[in-house]
C-alpha cells in the first residue's frame, strides 16, 4: 500500500508490485481491463533498434520510475527481413530479449505491429525487396501486398505466441496495433481502401492473440478492434470510440517535433504535455496515454527516412543518450501519481460538466458512496483565472488544469512545474587533431568505360540501387566542340544531394529541401574532344509515408549543356551506372577491408568525396560518449565497423546553424583501447577538428513558489499516525535538487529566496530577496548528492519583506 499526501489530507491507495503480467485483457467504454481490473494506463515509446541491447534495462527501468506503466514499440519489418524469407532478430533486433526485459521490471508492453509504420523510418518501415513484387500496390485491397503482409504479421504473433509474451499466456502484451494512420491516406485508393481495412482487422483478430488490437487515426475501425487517437490535443481533436464499449485510447502524444535537416529545433513544453492530458482523461474518459516518444535514440546507419537526422526526438522525456530531461521528465511523473490518485473514480464515476467562467469548466467525477474527483480547466492561454467550485476559490494559471483528487484539495496543476530543471553539456576529452594520426583514403570517380550497367535513359534511382547505397553514379561520355562562350551544366533531379564531376575533376554540389527538388546550373569547363561526366546522385533515406509508395521516384530527370549556340539534351542518351561506392564495395570502415585498400597520409588539402581513418581509445568512466563532427561536411561515420549514423553538419538551419554536430556512440560499440573510426565525407570536411566527448546532466536548477501545490510524497507501508503527521506536517512547497548517480553538487551558481525573476533558463535577483540565499543553500546543498530546502522564512532567517508571496530559485553544479 501507499500513503499519497496531498493538500491537507492523506489518501491510501493500492500500489501493484511485479504484477503487470498474466490474465485476460479486455475492454469496455472506460478502459482495458487486465485480468478483471480497469486501468489507467500511461505509456511511453522506446524502439529498441533505436537503442542498444545494453541501454535496454536503464531506459525501461528510467521510465518505470517516471510513472510508466507500459513500454510501446513498433515493430520494425525492413530490420527483420531484409530479403524475403531471411530473418534477423540478432543484437538490436532482438525484440523478444526487449520485451522480455519490459517483462522482468513489471510493466506491461505494447506492440505495434503494423507492419507499415512511418516513425520516420527508410521506406516507412517496408523492406525495399517489396517493390520489386509484381503487381504490388502498398497498403491496399491487392493480394500481392496482403500476402507478404500478413506473412510477416503472422510471424511476428507466432514468436510472441512461442515465448508465452502475451497477457493472456502470462506474458507483458496487452494490446497490439495493425496498420498506422491509414484515414490519412485510405481516400487516395478509392474502393481499395475500405475492403482493405477491413481485411487488415479481419486478419489480426484471427490470430488470436488473446489481446485486444488497435488501429490508430482510423475512425472506422472495424469491430472489435479499437480506434485510437494520435497528435498533441487528442483531448481537443479525437471524435472519440466509435463504439460506446470501447475504451479512449491515445497511442501517440508527441512529446516534442521530430526535426528534419535545415529546420530550426521546435520543443514542446512539459506544461503543455500535462495539460492535454489531463484534458483528454477528463474530457474524453480517457484510460491510456502513450507518449511518443519517451525515449527516440539513434537512426543508427541509413535507417531514417528522407532529410532525418540520425538523433531522434532528443527532446523526449529521455534524451537520445538515455539521461532525464528534466522538467519533462519529473513534471509527468507527478501528473501520473496525481491522476493515479484517483483513478477508480475515474474508471467508475459519473462525469458531469459545469461553466466555471467564459474559459473554464470543471469536469467532475461522482460516485455512488460519495467520492469526488475534479479537473478544474482554465482554456485561456494568456489570462490568470479566480474560479469558484463548490465554496472555495482557486487560482487558475493560463492554460492550465488543476487536479483535486477529493473535489478540495489541489494535487497538481499542469502550469506549475516544480520539478527541477537540468542542463546537459558535452564535454571533449579526447581530440583527434595530430594529422599524423589520420589516414585518407579517395574515393574513385568513375567514367562512362569503367561502369558495366548501361541504359539509354536516365534510370530511376531507388529502382536501381535497391537502397543497397545511398549512392548512384550517373556517368557518360560525350563529344565537345569548343566556342567563345562557357558552357552550363543544367540538371534537374529528384534526389537529396547531387555532386559533379567533369573529366573526374568537381565542379560543383547542391541539395534539396524536404519540400524541393534539385536544380543545378553550373558554367563548366571542357576538353576539346571527348569529356565524361559523372554525376553522383545521393539519398538521404528513402521516403516514409503518403499514398502508392511503391510508385515515389528519385534520381535525376534531365541532364543539359547549354551554351550560346546550342542546347545538348542528355536526358535519353548512352548512361553508365555504378550502385555505390568503391569504399562501400570494399568495407573500408571494417578492420578487414580497412587493410584491403592502400591508404596515405592526411592531406591538408580540402578534397571533396574521400575516407578518412584513425584510431582511438575509449573515455574513462560510465558517460555516454558522443563524437563531434562539427568540422565535417556531408558523409556518415564507422565505428569498428558499426554505422553510427548520417551526419550533414553542412546543411545548416534558417538560425545558420547545423542540425546535428554530436553524434551517439553507444558503449557497446567500443573497445577498451584501439577503436577504429571511419568517415566518409562527400564535401571538403576536415578532420583535424574533430573530437571525442562524453555527455552528462552538469547542472540541475529548481523553481518553486508559495502558488505550487505541495509535492506528491508517498510512504511504503502502514503509517501509523496519520492524524500526528497532519498537524505537523510543513505542507509549504520544497525546493528539491538531485544530481545523477555519482555526481555531486559542487557550486551553487545562483540561489534567491524571495521574488527572483524569470526561471531556470534565464534569471536574475529581484526587488525582494534574503541575502542569506547563497550561504543557506550551500550549507544544506554542498557535498551532497540531493537536497530539499523548504519554502520558509524560517529556512532563511525571517521574512525579507513581508505580504509578498515568495519564491526560491536556485541553480546548481553537478560534479
Amino acid at each position: 500500500m501507499v500513503w499519497w499526501w496531498w493538500g491537507w489530507g492523506l489518501v491510501l491507495v493500492a500500489e501493484a508490485i511485479g504484477s503487470c503480467c498474466g490474465g485476460e485483457v479486455t475492454y469496455d467504454g472506460r478502459s482495458l481491463i487486465v485480468n478483471g481490473q480497469r486501468k489507467i494506463l500511461f505509456s511511453g515509446s522506446i524502439h529498441y533498434p533505436r537503442s542498444t541491447p545494453d541501454m535496454w534495462p536503464a531506459l525501461i527501468s528510467t521510465a518505470k520510475d517516471g510513472g510508466l506503466d507500459v513500454i510501446q514499440t513498433y515493430v520494425f519489418w525492413n530490420l527483420h527481413e531484409p530479403q524475403p524469407g531471411q530473418y534477423d532478430f540478432s543484437g538490436s533486433r532482438d525484440i523478444v530479449r526487449f520485451i522480455k526485459e519490459i517483462k522482468a521490471q513489471g510493466l506491461y508492453a505494447s506492440l505495434r505491429i503494423g507492419p507499415y509504420i512511418e516513425s520516420e523510418r527508410s521506406y516507412g518501415g517496408l523492406p525495399f525487396w517489396l517493390h520489386d513484387v509484381p503487381g504490388i500496390v502498398f497498403r491496399s485491397d491487392n493480394e500481392p501486398f496482403k500476402f507478404y503482409m500478413q506473412n510477416f504479421t503472422t510471424k511476428i504473433v507466432k514468436m510472441m505466441k512461442s515465448e508465452g509474451l502475451y497477457a493472456s499466456q502470462g506474458g507483458p502484451i496487452i494490446l497490439s496495433q495493425i496498420e498506422n494512420e491509414y484515414q490519412n491516406v485510405e481516400k487516395a485508393f478509392n474502393e481499395r481502401g475500405p475492403p482493405y481495412v477491413r481485411w487488415a482487422a479481419e486478419m489480426a483478430v484471427g490470430l488470436q492473440t488473446g489481446v485486444p488490437w488497435t488501429m490508430c487515426k482510423q475512425d472506422d475501425a472495424p469491430d472489435p478492434v479499437i480506434n485510437a487517437c494520435n497528435g498533441m490535443r487528442c483531448g481537443e481533436t479525437f471524435v472519440g470510440p466509435n463504439s460506446p464499449n470501447k475504451p479512449s485510447l491515445w497511442t501517440e502524444n508527441w512529446t516534442t517535433y521530430y526535426q528534419l535537416y535545415g529546420e530550426n529545433t521546435r520543443t514542446r513544453s512539459a506544461e503543455d504535455i500535462a495539460f492535454h492530458v489531463a484534458l483528454f482523461i477528463a474530457k474524453k474518459y480517457g484510460s491510456f496515454v502513450n507518449y511518443y516518444m519517451y525515449h527516440g535514440g539513434t537512426n543508427f546507419g541509413r535507417t531514417a527516412s528522407a532529410y532525418v537526422p540520425t538523433s531522434y526526438y532528443d527532446l523526449a522525456p529521455l534524451d537520445e543518450y538515455g539521461l532525464i530531461r528534466q522538467p519533462k521528465w519529473g513534471h509527468l511523473k507527478e501528473l501520473h501519481a496525481a491522476i493515479k490518485l484517483c483513478s477508480t473514480i475515474l474508471l467508475s464515476g459519473l462525469l458531469t460538466t459545469s461553466s466555471l467562467g467564459e474559459h473554464q469548466e470543471a469536469f467532475v467525477f461522482q460516485g455512488k458512496s460519495g467520492e469526488c474527483a475534479a479537473f478544474l480547466v482554465n482554456n485561456d492561454s494568456r489570462k490568470d483565472a479566480a474560479v469558484t467550485f463548490r465554496n472555495l476559490t482557486y487560482e487558475l494559471p493560463p492554460q492550465s488544469i488543476s487536479i483535486l483528487p477529493d473535489c478540495k484539495n489541489v494535487a497538481f496543476n499542469t502550469a506549475k512545474v516544480s520539478t527541477q530543471y537540468n542542463t546537459r553539456s558535452t564535454v571533449p576529452v579526447i581530440k583527434l587533431g595530430s594529422a599524423e594520426r589520420w589516414e585518407e583514403f579517395k574515393e574513385v570517380v568513375p567514367n562512362f568505360d569503367e561502369t558495366s550497367l548501361r541504359a539509354n535513359k536516365l534510370l530511376e534511382q531507388m529502382n536501381t540501387t535497391k537502397d543497397a547505397s545511398d549512392y548512384l553514379w550517373y556517368t557518360l561520355r560525350f563529344q565537345y566542340d569548343p566556342s567563345d562562350d562557357k558552357p552550363v551544366l543544367n540538371v534537374n533531379s529528384l534526389a537529396h544531394v547531387l555532386h559533379a564531376f567533369v573529366n573526374g575533376l568537381p565542379i560543383g554540389s547542391a541539395h534539396g529541401t524536404h519540400n524541393s527538388s534539385i536544380t543545378v546550373e553550373n558554367t563548366i569547363s571542357l576538353n576539346s574532344g571527348m569529356n565524361n561526366l559523372s554525376l553522383l546522385s545521393v539519398m538521404v533515406g528513402l521516403p516514409d509515408s503518403g499514398p502508392f509508395l511503391e510508385r515515389r521516384t528519385a534520381g535525376l530527370r534531365k541532364v543539359r549543356i547549354l551554351s550560346k549556340q546550342d542546347i545538348k539534351d542528355f536526358t535519353n542518351y548512352s548512361w553508365g551506372y555504378q550502385v555505390g561506392l568503391l569504399g562501400e564495395k570494399l568495407q573500408v570502415y571494417t578492420e578487414d577491408g580497412s587493410s584491403k585498400v592502400q591508404w596515405s597520409k592526411f592531406s591538408s588539402s580540402a578534397q571533396s568525396l574521400t575516407w578518412y581513418k584513425t584510431t582511438f581509445d575509449a573515455p574513462a568512466g560510465t558517460d555516454p560518449v558522443a563524437l563531434n563532427l562539427g568540422s565535417m561536411g556531408k558523409g556518415e561515420a564507422w565505428i569498428n565497423g558499426e554505422s553510427i549514423g548520417r551526419y550533414w553538419v553542412s546543411f545548416h538551419n534558417p538560425a545558420g546553424t547545423p542540425t546535428q554536430t554530436w553524434y551517439n556512440v553507444p558503449r557497446s560499440f567500443l573497445k577498451p583501447t584501439g577503436n577504429l573510426l571511419v568517415l566518409l565525407d562527400e564535401e571538403y570536411g576536415n578532420p583535424l577538428d574533430i573530437s571525442i566527448g562524453t555527455v552528462s546532466i552538469t547542472k540541475v536548477c529548481g523553481h518553486v513558489s508559495d502558488s505550487h501545490p505541495p509535492p506528491l510524497t508517498s510512504w511504503k507501508g502502514q503509517y501509523q499516525n496519520s492524524e500526528k503527521y497532519k498537524k505537523h506536517h510543513d505542507r509549504r512547497p520544497k525546493l528539491q535538487l538531485q544530481c545523477p548517480r555519482k555526481r555531486k553538487i559542487s557550486g551553487i551558481v545562483f540561489a534567491s529566496f524571495g521574488t527572483p525573476s524569470g526561471d531556470c533558463e534565464s534569471y536574475a535577483i529581484g526587488s525582494c530577496h534574503s541575502s542569506d540565499s547563497r550561504a543557506i543553500v550551500e550549507k544544506a546543498c554542498l557535498g551532497k548528492r540531493k537536497c530539499t530546502i523548504p519554502l520558509s522564512y524560517g529556512t532563511f532567517g525571517g521574512d525579507p519583506c513581508p505580504g509578498i508571496r515568495k519564491a526560491l530559485l536556485v541553480d546548481a553544479q553537478c560534479e
